[in-house]
């Protein structure tokens, strides 16, 4: 431990608080360096400001904290400069020092989490967590330099089989129905690349409707925008023969998608509403006369012919969520996703809104849906899409099949305990998602 007994004589030979200042911070980006390297990331991130916490971060397996730290490192930078220039007098002075409060706590229980896994990672005790809060630089260049400081697992570690497995296997494209293959969908998160999907592949046929199941931020409406082309992916979606991406300006009205909150006026009218619905979904070559039969032909199907003279504001929850589903079905989509439209109602206003669906799969329609309920009407679905996160915390297939194949794939009866089972632990589920991600691929390939 040469460099430390070098960094001891140099802090407490200077009665300089100033040079104590300086150097203690220079060895602690020295000793950040080494650890950095040990961890498998690169040195030089110690030297970038804000950064470096994130990259500390990822070494504990700790990523989420380290996106937050990063912003509240962010927040201090700023609010130093701003109260250069406030009058330490002023009312202003008190609620930027509560402020400056805040963000500093918020700073302290982020960074207590992060070296908390740090500890994990290097196999040490809890209370290693005091000397990194008052000393961080005594911990940073033991931790870096000694060789018996050394991480049980590095970033690249951090992973399982199935991060690493993809089945090179495509769904076979037909005329009819919807083909889905996603290679991957990215975004750019904190100076790196993302995955937020991978390796999804699958056919659905004509008149089935779908239940999408998976936990949170397994991706569920990631894929849903994949799908519908709203947030376009590494993929290639092929609906009734035609591919989606390639031709999206003409395909756009023959899916119909129903977010879980609606945008209706609450001024209008139910029939109003419907034909400002029509007049911007249907073809322009309809004439009024058949924008009028067709408001009133769907009207009549999702029984709101009796309230359409009734404002939207004082509809039911039931019947506001019929009329936003109407307003999708105006167009006579082919493909019809819809997001948690149960929620908010009971389980026979729910149940009566899931067989309206269940007739429209019936005339040849696909149907797919999220609803956090699924058990109580899981008998008017055909599939069911499982979506879960690999150690990646990357959303992945871990089923697609017949609703009584999935309970036996799974050993579960009910979907939430099929949920349960891909959570992560610490989310509250079993943690068995490459488990089945990997089981999957392998039914896939026979």
């Amino acid at each position: 431990m040469l460099v430390l007994k070098i960094a001891l004589i140099i802090m407490f030979s200077s009665g300089s608080t100033e040079i104590y200042s300086l150097a203690s911070s220079v060895l602690f980006l020295v000793g950040l360096w080494m650890i950095f390297k040990k961890c498998g990331v690169q040195g030089w991130w110690a030297l970038v400001p804000c950064v470096r916490y994130y990259k500390l971060a990822r070494c504990a397996g700790r990523e989420p904290e380290g996106r937050v730290i990063t912003f509240l490192e962010a927040a201090n930078i700023i609010t130093t400069i701003v109260g250069m220039f406030i009058d330490e007098n002023s009312t202003a002075a008190l609620f930027f020092a509560f402020a400056v409060f805040f963000l500093l706590l918020l700073h302290l229980i982020y960074l207590i989490r992060i070296i908390s896994g740090l500890c994990e990672v290097f196999g040490r005790k809890k209370w290693w967590i005091v000397v990194w809060l008052f000393l961080e630089w005594i911990p940073a260049l033991l931790w870096g330099f000694h060789p018996k400081f050394q991480p049980l697992w590095t970033v690249k570690d951090i992973q399982s089989e199935a991060s690493n497995f993809f089945s090179g296997s495509k769904a076979q494209v037909l005329e009819n129905g919807l083909t889905v293959n996603l290679e991957e969908r990215t975004a750019t998160e904190f100076f790196k690349k993302k995955y937020l999907l991978r390796d999804i592949h699958m056919y659905i046929q004509p008149g089935h409707m779908v239940l999408l199941l998976g936990g949170s931020g397994a991706g569920k409406t990631t894929y849903l925008n994949a799908v519908n082309g709203y947030e376009k992916a590494k993929a290639e979606v092929v609906l009734n023969g035609t591919n989606m991406y390639k031709h999206y300006k003409e395909m756009q009205y023959d899916i119909g998608f129903v977010p879980q909150l609606d945008l209706m006026r609450g001024s209008d009218s139910v029939l109003l509403t419907l034909m400002d619905a029509a007049s911007l979904r249907l073809p322009k070559d309809f004439s009024a006369a058949d924008r009028k039969a067709r408001v009133e032909e769907v009207m009549k199907i999702f029984g709101l012919t009796p309230v359409k003279d009734n404002l939207v504001s004082k509809l039911s929850g039931g019947q506001r969520k019929r009329l936003s589903i109407a307003m999708e079905f105006i167009s006579n989509p082919s493909l019809f996703i819809l997001d948690e439209p149960d929620s908010g109602l009971d389980g026979v206003m729910a149940r009566e809104l899931f067989l309206q669906l269940r007739k429209i799969a019936d005339q040849g329609k696909i149907i797919i849906v999220i609803t956090h309920t699924p058990d109580r009407v899981i008998d008017l679905f055909d599939d069911v899409i499982v979506l879960a996160k690999d150690a990646k915390r990357t959303g992945r297939l871990a089923y697609f099949g017949p609703i009584t194949e999935a309970r036996e794939f799974f050993g579960k009866e009910k979907m939430e305990e099929i949920v349960k089972s891909i959570n992560r632990e610490e989310e509250g589920g079993d943690g068995r998602a490459d488990e089945f991600i990997l089981k999957y691929a392998e039914v896939q390939h026979g």
